[in-house]
């Protein structure tokens, strides 16, 4: 499988300040990691001369991209509908909740339409991840 052939694709609402937007995709990049089959991986272990090992990375590009809170809502729906995408979402209790207990408790009480997404990322085929992200702007911190 080639670099080109899959993509990740975080989304960030416009409307989050940095550093939320830093810990949503620090979550949310564990997550679709844990979940996602083991091809997005690169070599698990890299040794360098000196023979100290590192940890390896996703041999797949990762951008991050930012979209108004609605577009983000719609996001997540349109690539939920699709079986070939993989996406980890990450609602706003996520932060106002303390465990995951409380977390589980929170979403588990309320309908889909009433919960308010920060962020997500999504990882599948190139192709199919860009019909839906690849209008959306790259995220930046000096704008």
């Amino acid at each position: 499988m080639k670099y080109e052939d899959k993509k990740i694709v975080g989304i960030i609402a416009t409307n989050v300040e940095p550093a939320v937007a830093l810990n949503v995709i620090g979550h949310l990049a564990i997550s679709i990691g844990n979940y996602a089959n083991s091809e997005i991986m690169g070599k698990s272990i890299i040794t360098d001369k000196s023979g100290i090992n590192h940890l390896g990375i996703s041999k797949f590009p990762f951008i991050i991209t930012k979209v108004k809170s609605s577009k983000l809502k719609s996001t997540i729906s349109k690539v939920k509908e699709n079986p070939n995408l993989l996406v980890a979402d990450y609602p706003k209790d996520m932060l106002e909740t303390r465990t995951d207990e409380d977390l589980v408790n929170s979403i588990e009480a309320k309908e889909n339409g009433e919960l308010e997404y920060l962020g997500a990322v999504i990882y599948g085929n190139t192709e199919e991840v860009n019909e839906i992200t690849g209008k959306f702007q790259l995220w930046r911190l000096d704008e």
